[in-house]
């Protein structure tokens, strides 16, 4: 692929030794593939924690010191007992990516000690390109220019972290930690590791590595809001949702058992909701050594409250002791920048808060759909999220990222997956569609023009891919290789008339998919005019026939498919959204009687509907609408990060901390801009 430049190393890869056989499985396929079958994995590999130690030995303090780094699936680094960052950023195996750490504030005069946590999952799913067997790592080490590791490093399970089930859709396991069996200081320079093995050299590796283009994460200590004493142990609220691991200490007697829960809500006043409306069991245990412990889980999970349940009553003598509570919050690195607007409006600060938290909290080493069960950067998700992360930090750098992510998936398919990177194949329709006017987006944010010419062969590529669909007028029908989504949940498609099972949908010719269409091949004009590239026109044919064939004269609304006459509001704000009504159109005035009766993600073309049918101010109102299908709905329902669907019981899995619903905060900035009255 023409933006992969793999790096050249003199180090090779490194693996646990019951990798070192193990054969690299073959997971790539399409999701509708009838001859793909999963290959076995070995269960002894799956949630393999690693210990890796180097010992690197320096004459002088050097002056600029800098590590290359990747493992897989993941790893977390030490220097001389300190934590210092973690990554890479998820990626695929052929464009796999590494990390460049500046260790210089790490590093001393004489010996130090480089020590590396690795977890493989082994898992097929959105959250890791894991299931594969690829397991690992490679390090190279730049003091002042000179390469200073080479491949001898030790080894050895860490063998405290067991498991009991899978969490969500198989995104993380549950971690039994025991202290008992912990390698106590083996990030410690002056730890015995006589009894470690060699790394040994993975032969036949296949990654292929380049650079991340991002940073790595960030981590904040976040300490609870209030603590309280419960009958059979303590229960703790952070305040607010927060991504990351909680922590804490505990002096207790070898083969206590703490349990502990963690939620985004509350069963009763003494009880946490860990088995939680997202489909997540987020129940962990601890058992203790002899002595003083400190709690260190590797997975992340997203909630607000803690509950700790002792095995002994918490007056008893044997019980444990417990002390510092905290949560090591983790977030893209997250820079404020001067909110775009200023509002005297409590409810649109709140509305903006849960959005801000939201696209916080999903912001991880790519755009999370949500931080708990799937853990998944979506290509529809990152229409509204990365233009919200812009908007309240200027960064675009992620943004870029997920562009190349996706990129990158057209290996699987040339019309694009939904989800990338990860091993986990699903393919959505009106996702793929979005891609170019995404581009477009990333190119008004920065102005990229190297950029979008790079990424224009895939746009086109989607393109190419959907023009096989074609009728004889232009129009696409019978799109049945990848499910065609309209809007999610299904009860918030406001009765969209057609059939729309997952993943192969019904036959005919119907509206959403014909509108996302020819707004795509809009977007590619508009990129090669931009390029000053050649370009044979087609979206303005494609509109006419689409007025043709879906707007109803009578009503001046456009209707869900060829055959119906029912009229949706998805039918007429993807079509408004790309500028395809007809003059003496009725939209915003069907748009304001309907309300947001769709998903909180299609809520972002509903706005800029309104907005591009000179209705700015109706946009304002649908924003901070009191309805069951509104933002306050979610604030009422006291939500700290903006949620999957309008209200917890909208849909049967809502996670309660979804970016794709902070539309919010990139109309508001672009409706203050038009100098509109309820904003300064």
């Amino acid at each position: 692929m023409n933006n992969i430049i793999a790096q050249k190393w003199q180090n090779r890869w490194l693996c646990s030794p019951e990798f070192h056989d193990a054969p690299q499985l073959a997971l790539l396929h399409r999701q509708l593939d009838p001859n793909f079958k999963m290959p076995p994995h070995r269960e002894e590999l799956k949630n393999y924690h690693a210990l890796f130690r180097k010992k690197v030995v320096l004459a002088n303090a050097p002056k600029r010191a800098l590590l290359r780094i990747s493992a897989d699936d993941y790893y977390k680094l030490y220097v001389n007992g300190q934590f210092v960052t973690q990554g890479p950023a998820n990626s695929y195996a052929f464009c796999y990516y590494y990390n460049v750490v500046d260790l210089t504030p790490w590093l001393r005069q004489g010996n130090n000690q480089l020590a590396i946590h690795v977890y493989y999952q082994g898992l097929v799913n959105r959250a890791y390109n894991s299931g594969d067997q690829r397991q690992g790592l490679i390090a190279e080490l730049f003091a002042d220019g000179v390469q200073l590791l080479d491949e001898d490093w030790l080894c050895a399970r860490a063998e405290e972290y067991s498991y009991s089930r899978t969490i969500a859709y198989d995104t993380q396991f549950d971690e039994i930690i025991d202290e008992r069996r912990k390698l106590h200081g083996w990030k410690l320079l002056d730890y015995d590791d006589s009894d470690w093995c060699k790394a040994p050299v993975k032969e036949n590796d296949d990654h292929i590595l380049i650079p991340q283009p991002t940073p790595n994460v960030v981590t904040e200590l976040r300490f609870p809001v209030q603590t309280s004493r419960t009958e059979n142990g303590w229960l703790l609220d952070f305040g607010e949702e927060l991504t990351g691991t909680f922590s804490m200490k505990a002096v207790g007697k070898a083969g206590n058992v703490l349990t502990l829960h963690f939620g985004e809500e509350l069963e009763s006043s003494s009880a946490v909701r860990y088995e939680m409306r997202c489909n997540c069991n987020y129940e962990d245990r601890w058992i203790l050594a002899d002595g003083e412990n400190e709690l260190e889980p590797f997975e992340y999970k997203c909630f607000r409250y803690v509950q700790i349940l002792f095995s002994t009553a918490p007056e008893s003598p044997d019980a444990p002791r417990l002390s510092e509570f905290k949560v090591n919050f983790r977030h893209y690195p997250f820079a404020e920048v001067p909110c775009a607007f200023q509002t005297d409006d409590p409810l649109v600060r709140g509305i903006w808060s849960i959005c801000k938290n939201a696209v916080r909290n999903c912001s991880q080493e790519a755009f999370l759909d949500c931080p708990s069960r799937e853990k998944g950067q979506y290509l529809g998700d990152l229409t509204v999220t990365a233009h919200a992360l812009y908007c309240l930090t200027g960064d675009t750098k992620l943004f870029k990222k997920a562009l190349l992510d996706f990129s990158h998936s057209t290996v699987i398919c040339p019309g694009m997956m939904a989800v990338a990177p990860g091993n986990f194949m699903q393919e959505i329709a009106d996702f793929s569609l979005l891609y170019p006017y995404q581009l477009l987006l990333y190119y008004r944010f920065t102005g990229d023009k190297e950029f979008l010419r790079d990424m224009l062969p895939y746009a086109q590529g989607i393109s190419e891919y959907f023009d096989r669909f074609r009728r004889e007028d232009g129009l696409i029908e019978n799109v049945k290789t990848k499910w065609n989504l309209v809007d999610w949940p299904q009860n918030l498609r406001d009765n969209y008339d057609f059939d729309l099972p997952q993943p192969v949908v019904g036959d005919g010719c119907h509206n959403v998919i014909n509108a996302l269409y020819i707004g795509m091949k809009q977007c590619i004009e508009e990129i090669c005019k931009i390029l000053d590239l050649p370009c044979t026109p087609q979206s303005a044919a494609l509109r006419q026939a689409f007025i043709r064939g879906f707007y109803n004269e009578a009503t001046g609304l456009f209707t869900d498919s060829l055959v119906s006459s029912h009229s949706s509001l998805h039918a007429n704000a993807f079509a408004a959204f790309y500028g395809l009504a007809p003059e003496g159109n009725q939209i915003a005035d069907f748009i304001m009687r309907k309300g947001l009766c769709c998903g909180v993600f299609v809520s972002y073309f509903v706005l800029y509907a309104l907005i591009r049918l000179g209705r700015p101010q109706d946009a304002y109102a649908l924003i901070t609408n009191h309805s069951e299908h509104s933002w306050y709905e979610m604030l009422q329902e006291g939500a700290t990060t903006a949620y999957e669907a309008w209200g917890k019981d909208q849909k049967w899995n809502t996670s309660l901390c979804h970016a794709w619903a902070s539309a919010p905060i990139p109309v508001l900035c672009d409706l203050a801009k038009l100098k509109m009255p309820s904003l300064r």
